[in-house]
Formats: structure tokens, C-alpha cells, sequence
């Protein structure tokens, strides 16, 4: 999803490859399609595309995936939110 940017180069996402079996559940998973397969691995395609919402590393089996819920879109979303704001359209964030 390259159209979608929160900040770049900020998000905190990591995959292990040697702990990755490549299960694909985080393609599954993954709102904004970060991932793919390569060589029976996950690998980041999109990094910038990562909202943060911890979704993949959840969802790893083998906990090859790290991810710090909070940082990112999902986080600025989640307390407008709360806060009652208005979120806006402007393409800064989803």
C-alpha cells in the first residue's frame, strides 16, 4: 500500500528470518500488505506502510516478528479518537 505513510522511516517493525517458518500469517493479517515471501521467508517490502497495529506479531507463530504498538498510525488514530478529535484527510495518516 505506498499511497499510505504515517512518518517515514520511524516504524519499529523488525522480522527475525531465522526464526521466521514462513507461515504467511502475516500477509494474512496485515492491513496495509508489508509483507511478502521470499526464499519460504517473510521479508518487509513496505516498511513506511506499517501502521504499528501489532497485528503480525501477534499472530507469529515463532515470534519472528517485532512490532511497538503505539508509536506509529494506529497510536495517532486510537487517541483522537478517545480524545474526541477529528481526524483528518489530509494523507498524513490512513
Amino acid at each position: 500500500m505506498k499511497s499510505f505513510r504515517y512518518l517515514e522511516g520511524v516504524a519499529t517493525i523488525r522480522v527475525d528470518r531465522q526464526r521466521c517458518v514462513g507461515c504467511s500469517m502475516c500477509l494474512t493479517v496485515c492491513p496495509h500488505r508489508v509483507f511478502t515471501i521470499q526464499e519460504k521467508k517473510a521479508v518487509l517490502v513496505d516498511r513506511d506502510g506499517c501502521m504499528e497495529c501489532g497485528a503480525c506479531a501477534t499472530n507469529c507463530p515463532t515470534e519472528a516478528i517485532s512490532v511497538s504498538p503505539g508509536v506509529g498510525c494506529a497510536s495517532l488514530i486510537i487517541n483522537r479518537w478517545l480524545k474526541g478529535k477529528k481526524i483528518g484527510t489530509g494523507g498524513s495518516c490512513c
